[in-house]
């Protein structure tokens, strides 16, 4: 989850590391830190908070040094604190390590170093690895390239490590597993990072890093070797990416520029895949499994957060149009159960990041049993996209805010665009309904424009009324009851105020206790098979004194009657209406979270990709 940056080449180092740290603070902001080589000795400066208040520390230091690595962190072992930041030395302080991950068996290895005579500064399984480095070259009287080897023989847990040794101002080393690690290709240079973000300025060639490889870096050669000692060539790949995909353009935060690039994004989702005229949709990292998935009895969908709720419309989707069983599972509970899995079940895992950890050991675990791994991904090169037997990326580009939006979108439009290849497949629906659904699917970036260009008004003075609030009900049903977990979670990651989301119809089994007259409600209230049922639910908290905000289809003046406020949407079939009924949800959450006074794109204790458990 932490976010690691690494230089070395010609240049001076700490810039290029800052600058990276501040494109990947979003992977964490507890603290940051640096150290940068200068020859005989490595010098560290860490501070707890934001990268800015690293910046401010090492104003007046002497930062000179073409060879330097950086850390933004998001803490699991220590408290945030100086101490506790990153780089970590080790005992004769001749080697610092930065790392992303959590070693498990840290507590033996740390016993095992005190009874040797060896002391820790601080609390991070972190400081425990790179002594026991240390001890492993000092015993072994080995290079450090060889002890590193040794050493994570041994360990247990995720990493991504970067390690600096005194004497050897040119190189870093580095080692992955389980956690993100792309090497960016200078000319007499390399760039080191935790996503392409830090590079993007000065270079489009990249290497991502496999589990069990270790890198070691020069300015003039990139060597990478598995843990057996034995030569990898690289694979260099082109980058499809552009520096302003991951600057805020003019806007004040990157969660609102995300939200607002949604019409582009569903759109780009969707290009060279849905063809009108012919009525094809073509997927070619399905093809060649798509009559395996098409033939399959069960679909098990593996999410975490936001990626759950896109699973649980998908669920829904699949099961009405192609008439297979779906099950819809946490990927951090999914992994710890003994599933029944059959061969040519179908495993399909969404991911932002296509590195969540919970995500990515289930995949596995479902692989050796025999399953297909259909993988719905936004970053290509990413390893649920390599570990997938078959799959198909989102295109949303960049998401640098916390809270997932435009990912959200660019999931559901691409998991919709599976669904009905499928269904055309299997002849589980008409033609006729497959090319409405296509051209519904078709007209979506437009009408969320439309709601971008005349509800934000709107949805800011209601974010102002209600930003006191001290919870949120969040109802609806059928495909808008994910909908309503959407709206909920992003609120609660926004804003910090409580809120709840649940299927209306359940509310009178519980959640109806809590309805008073300072209580928000918000119904998804569009024109769809439930209508009637979702108006007599707003009829039931309106009767009471709850405050009524609703997002209705424009023209249903019965549910705007009945609300205190509501956010218009234009008419969509319901299969396709989570895709638009979301977004006034997204700006809700943000406004009020802008009205609070909030970092609305790194809010407390998050990051954006959970790669630790």
């Amino acid at each position: 989850m932490c976010g690691i940056v690494g230089y070395t080449g010609y240049r001076q180092a700490y810039g290029i590391v800052i600058d990276g740290l501040q494109k990947l603070e979003y992977r964490g902001y507890d603290s940051a830190g640096v150290a940068l080589h200068k020859g005989e000795q490595i010098d560290v400066y860490k501070k707890t908070g934001k990268v800015a208040n690293l910046e401010e520390f090492v104003y007046d230091k002497d930062l000179q040094s073409t060879t330097g690595i950086g850390h933004t962190r998001w803490a699991t072992h220590g408290e945030p604190s100086d101490r506790n930041a990153h780089p970590h030395y080790s005992n004769s302080g001749r080697i610092a390590m930065i790392h992303n991950g959590i070693i498990e068996n840290y507590a033996s290895l740390k016993s095992e170093l005190i009874n040797k005579g060896y002391t820790f500064k601080s609390d991070t399984d972190t400081e425990v690895l790179v002594n026991f480095i240390e001890e492993i070259q000092l015993q072994n009287e080995c290079s450090l390239e060889e002890a590193i080897r040794i050493a994570l023989k041994r360990v247990v847990g995720a990493y991504v490590i970067l390690v600096l040794e005194a004497g050897h101002p040119d190189r870093i080393i580095a080692a992955r597993k389980g956690s993100p690690l792309v090497i960016g290709i200078g000319k007499n240079e390399h760039f080191l990072g935790s996503d392409a973000s830090p590079m993007l300025a000065y270079t489009k060639e990249v290497v991502y890093i496999n589990d069990y490889e270790l890198a070691i870096i020069t300015p003039e050669e990139l060597i990478l070797k598995n843990l057996g000692n034995e030569r990898i060539t690289p694979y260099v790949q082109k980058l499809d990416l552009e520096l302003s995909a991951i600057e805020k353009g003019g806007f004040d935060h990157f969660m609102l520029k995300e939200i607002f690039e949604q019409p582009q994004t569903i759109f780009d989702s969707m290009r060279g895949r849905l063809d009108l005229q012919s009525h094809q949709i073509t997927l070619s990292g399905i093809e060649k499994f798509a009559n395996e998935i098409s033939n399959t009895n069960r679909i098990v969908i593996v999410a975490c957060g936001t990626s759950w709720h896109a699973g649980l419309i998908a669920e829904y989707v699949i099961e009405e149009l192609c008439r297979i069983n779906v099950e819809v599972e946490y990927a951090s509970e999914f992994r710890y159960r003994n599933p029944v899995i059959h061969p040519g079940d179908v495993i399909l895992a969404i991911s932002q990041s296509g590195e969540t950890a919970d995500t990515l050991v289930a995949l596995e675990n479902a692989k050796k049993q025999g399953a297909i791994i259909l993988g719905v991904v936004n970053v290509v090169g990413s390893s649920i996209a390599r570990l997938s037997d078959a799959g198909a990326y989102t295109h949303a580009g960049p998401e640098i805010g916390v809270a997932s939006t435009k990912a959200f979108t660019a999931q559901l439009t691409v998991l919709n665009l599976i669904a009905l290849k499928i269904a055309s497949l299997r002849g589980s629906i008409s033609e006729e309904r497959y090319q409405k659904l296509a051209q519904e699917l078709n007209e979506v970036p437009e009408k969320v424009e439309w709601i971008l260009d005349t509800q934000v008004d709107k949805i800011k003075a209601i974010a102002k009324k209600y930003k006191d609030a001290r919870d949120f009900l969040f109802l609806g049903r059928g495909y808008n009851f994910p909908v309503a977990l959407e709206g909920a979670l992003k609120l609660k990651e926004i804003s910090y105020i409580h809120a709840e989301g649940y299927p209306a119809a359940e509310m009178k089994h519980g959640p109806i206790a809590l309805v008073d007259e300072n209580l928000p409600v918000v119904f998804i209230a569009t024109k769809d098979t439930y209508h009637e049922k979702i108006v007599s639910n707003i009829q039931e908290i309106k009767a009471r004194k709850g405050k009524i905000i609703s997002v209705v289809t424009k023209g249903d003046t019965v549910s705007e009657n009945l609300s205190d406020d509501f956010m218009e949407i234009p008419e969509a079939d319901e299969i396709i209406a989570p895709l638009i009924s979301v977004v006034p949800l997204q700006l809700l959450s943000y406004y009020i979270g802008v009205e609070l006074g909030l970092d609305v794109d790194k809010p407390r204790n998050l990051a954006k990709s959970v790669t630790v458990e």
